[in-house]
């Protein structure tokens, strides 16, 4: 009867990447739900929705509700406190356009995407909208301290 032997040393299976978040996916970050604003807005009511929310970064939409940019609140209420906006001043003179070309293709991040991938996203980018699979609804927004609170919460 033969029989077959293989030694440890030559069976070495091959290290998988570990993933730090455990296979959590957006979902799991428990974020609250996103409101945006649309291009046409005034800057006093953007900046008044985002401090009673405590949001830092607004999403802005056309008027298909698709995303065109978005505005940093902080900086908008400097400008207006600065005398360098007007309160009536529409939201779209103000806003940062999102960059979609094909060099740099617009990457969908929805609720059931990886956190690894979230964090990847978030190396060059200051947040993350969360939106569905078709792009048509913003859901949320994503922080890197959104990760941050996650991990500390879990201890990874």
């Amino acid at each position: 009867m033969a029989t077959a032997t293989m030694s440890s040393s030559s069976f070495q299976p091959l290290p998988l990447p570990a993933d730090k978040y455990r296979g959590a996916v957006v979902e799991d970050l428990q974020l609250p739900p996103a409101f945006s604003i649309s291009s046409n807005e005034a800057i006093s009511r953007a900046i008044e929705m985002a401090y009673e929310r405590d949001f830092s970064h607004i999403p802005v939409l056309n008027r298909n509700r698709r995303p065109l940019g978005y505005v940093d609140a902080a900086k908008l209420k400097e400008k207006w406190e600065a005398g360098q906006a007007n309160p009536d001043d529409k939201v779209s003179q103000y806003m940062t356009k999102f960059k979609r070309t094909s060099s740099e293709p617009y990457t969908t991040i929805t609720p059931l995407s990886p956190l690894s991938e979230l964090e990847e996203f978030l190396k060059t980018n200051i947040f993350a909208l969360v939106t569905d699979q078709n792009r048509k609804f913003v859901l949320a927004v994503a922080t890197s301290q959104d990760l941050n609170n996650f991990v500390s919460r879990r201890g990874l």
